[in-house]
């Protein structure tokens, strides 16, 4: 029995287009698995999953204005510490890795611990801020926006100033804002200041 000569091609053409269908089938699923679980561990319920977190910082953070405020407006653990960008959010989730290393080796498992490598871990925090230009913090606190008739004298001042300084950024001012200041936080931010010529 002969061939027709059209069907080798008719052939060729369907088994691409299974594979094109397929190749898109996987990508999708794939790109939606990977956004999912980029958005699981951006929940507060992730970031407070391990007792570290839960019975330190975040007990801290529940007694801020962050938490409870008179706007109704709670931020949660990812608001100030990962960026909304796509490329800097990866960048960051990729660095959280050391953060589950830790968590996996006991280095912060109890309290002893994790204030002992407080100042550190606060340290690494302001340093990152610090070179973003609070990055994080002007997702929600834009400087156009502000009613400075509404503030305190005092703050409207700084927060004016602030801005006319191209090297003054939120967490200049604002560090323990959230969590307790460790001991020797003030030396420990001046050396970061230096560090980024403040």
């Amino acid at each position: 029995m002969s061939e027709q000569p059209g069907r080798p091609r008719r052939r060729t053409i369907f088994g691409i287009s299974i594979l094109f269908l397929a190749g898109a089938a996987f990508g999708i699923l794939f790109w939606g698995g990977f956004n999912w679980t980029v958005e699981a561990t951006n929940s507060e319920g992730f970031c407070i999953s391990c007792h570290e977190m839960r019975d330190n910082v975040y007990e801290e953070y529940t007694d801020s204005i962050h938490y409870y405020n008179g706007s109704g407006v709670r931020a949660i653990c990812t608001d100030c510490h990962v960026p909304k960008e796509w490329l800097p959010k990866m960048i960051r989730k990729v660095r959280a890795s050391n953060e589950v290393y830790h968590w996996l080796t006991g280095t912060i498992n109890t309290r002893e611990k994790f204030e002992a490598k407080r100042l550190e871990l606060a340290s690494n925090v302001w340093r990152t801020m610090k070179s973003t230009d609070s990055r994080e913090c002007r997702n929600c606190h834009d400087e156009f926006s502000m009613d400075f008739g509404a503030q305190e004298t005092r703050s409207a001042d700084r927060h004016e100033e602030g801005f006319d300084d191209d090297g003054v950024t939120c967490i200049d001012c604002h560090r323990g804002i959230a969590h307790e200041l460790p001991e020797g936080a003030k030396d420990a931010y001046d050396a970061i200041a230096l560090e980024h010529g403040n």
